[in-house]
């Protein structure tokens, strides 16, 4: 009798087993059965080139970026900047940009449903309607004129990236031979806004100026002299030349590294790592499933090396979209909404397959603190990058010159948004050893958003 009951016991523990394996097996069905699908090893999919068999990729105006010719060939938009514009954003034939549309929504293109799999006969697929613009992604391209780097420009309020572009890059319907060892050649597969972290420079003064607001109450009756260079933990931060007497408005125009290392340390490394993490600078963040780099930042050193932490050198290094999405809650009080690249999906009748909403952030900053800085970069623009650059826009800026070695010129950065409500635009330039940040990546981002101002999405 007692054999039976253990062995009834074990019978009823094997069928749990069994049972709780079923259920994560259904979960995970649900949540990744279109990944499943979408493998490269599905030969129903994939041709034995590795392209992918099925699917439209447009633009947010209809322009058709990628599709299938009558023999069931990929081919991309007919002018060839275009094509390198949104190469990042739509992905290569053989897949090796991984971030692209046609490897990373290779379900949603394929037309995979959880109750009919890939049910789409071969060769059609569904059409994928991205957020971007190609036409302000060539505007984007142009503009960096051959530099290494990045241009992103997203609606803080709907989630909308605009513009995505990542370079060195080259033309998918006629691929080069990539040599991994040519310097001119590095990185090019990966996405610079959403994979590739740098070093921030100057622009996280804007994180350091948060927690200061924050922690300092008599922050703004204070002056400081700069001649230049001050000594902090027995050896010297440097600013390019001497910013005289100045209040810390003073201070973040002119992007003076005295003022923001000695903020640094008098406000300490678990202040400084607790504001940088409330930022979003560390985390990963999610695009449509993309899972973005994770920044990291590193203040449990000396003084010295907290100061040079807290104007952005040092070991930090962060996300280009991370700040973008910072500068995103900065001006809309707090929160943003979460970037996004999907603006719809559809059959080939038209019928939608997919809901895409905007998603809202966690809040990054608090909205009395946002406002406040929102105005000191306010004041950037008119006392140190130009207003007349940026005609007609209520701009919030900060430029950020980052050092990466001592025989290569600076990292050029731009970065801040656009109060208003009509374009409620959100952006982050890099130029890689690119230069000045104002000079450099200040006159790309002048470009990009003279275009997308006119043509207000």
């Amino acid at each position: 009798m007692r054999k039976i009951e253990k062995r009834g016991v074990f019978c009823l523990i094997l069928a749990a087993l069994l049972g709780l394996g079923l259920a994560v097996f259904c979960f995970q069905f649900v949540v990744d059965g279109g990944d499943w699908a979408s493998y490269p090893y599905n030969r129903h999919l994939y041709s034995n080139s590795g392209q992918l068999k099925g699917g439209t990729i447009l633009d947010r105006d209809g322009d058709v970026l990628s599709t299938l010719d009558e023999n069931g060939n990929r081919t991309y938009y007919p002018d060839g900047d275009i094509r390198r514009a949104t190469l990042h954003a739509v992905g290569d034939p053989a897949g090796n940009i991984g971030a692209g549309a046609l490897t990373a929504f290779a379900d949603k293109l394929s037309g995979y449903n959880l109750l009919t799999g890939v049910y789409s006969p071969l060769g059609t697929g569904n059409n994928l309607y991205l957020t971007i613009d190609a036409y302000l992604n060539n505007i984007a391209y142009q503009a960096l004129g051959g530099m290494r780097g990045t241009v992103g420009v997203y609606n803080y309020k709907t989630g909308e990236i605009l513009c995505m572009v990542s370079t060195p890059t080259f033309d998918p319907a006629d691929p080069p031979t990539i040599d991994p060892e040519d310097p001119a050649w590095e990185g090019v597969y990966v996405n610079r806004l959403l994979l590739a972290n740098s070093i921030p420079g100057s622009i996280f003064k804007v994180v350091t100026l948060n927690a200061a607001i924050e922690n300092l109450p008599d922050l703004f009756s204070r002056t400081w002299t700069c001649t230049g260079s001050v000594e902090i933990g027995g050896d010297v931060v440097t600013c390019p030349y001497a910013h005289g007497e100045q209040d810390i408005e003073d201070a973040l125009a002119n992007s003076c590294n005295g003022v923001f290392g000695q903020l640094a340390v008098e406000l300490g490394g678990d202040t400084m790592q607790k504001y940088t993490d409330s930022a979003g600078l560390t985390e990963s963040i999610k695009v449509d499933g993309i899972n973005t780099s994770e920044g990291h930042f590193n203040f449990d050193g000396n003084d010295n090396q907290l100061a040079w932490a807290g104007v952005g050198q040092g070991e930090d290094t962060m996300c280009p979209i991370n700040m973008m999405l910072y500068m995103g809650a900065i001006a809309n009080g707090g929160k943003a909404a979460m970037p996004r690249l999907i603006e719809k999906t559809t059959t080939d009748y038209g019928l939608p397959t997919g809901l895409y909403f905007a998603h809202k952030s966690s809040k990054l900053i608090e909205e009395d603190t946002a406002s406040t800085i929102a105005d000191m970069m306010h004041n950037n623009v008119i006392e140190t990058y130009g207003q007349d650059r940026f005609p007609g826009m209520d701009i919030c800026a900060k430029s950020g010159t980052a050092e990466v070695g001592a025989d290569q010129t600076p990292n050029a950065w731009f970065t801040g948004f656009l109060r208003d409500e009509a374009t409620p635009y959100a952006f982050i330039v890099l130029v890689e050893n690119g230069g000045g940040g104002s000079s450099v990546a200040g006159t790309v981002a002048s470009k990009v958003l003279t275009a997308a101002v006119e043509k207000a999405y």
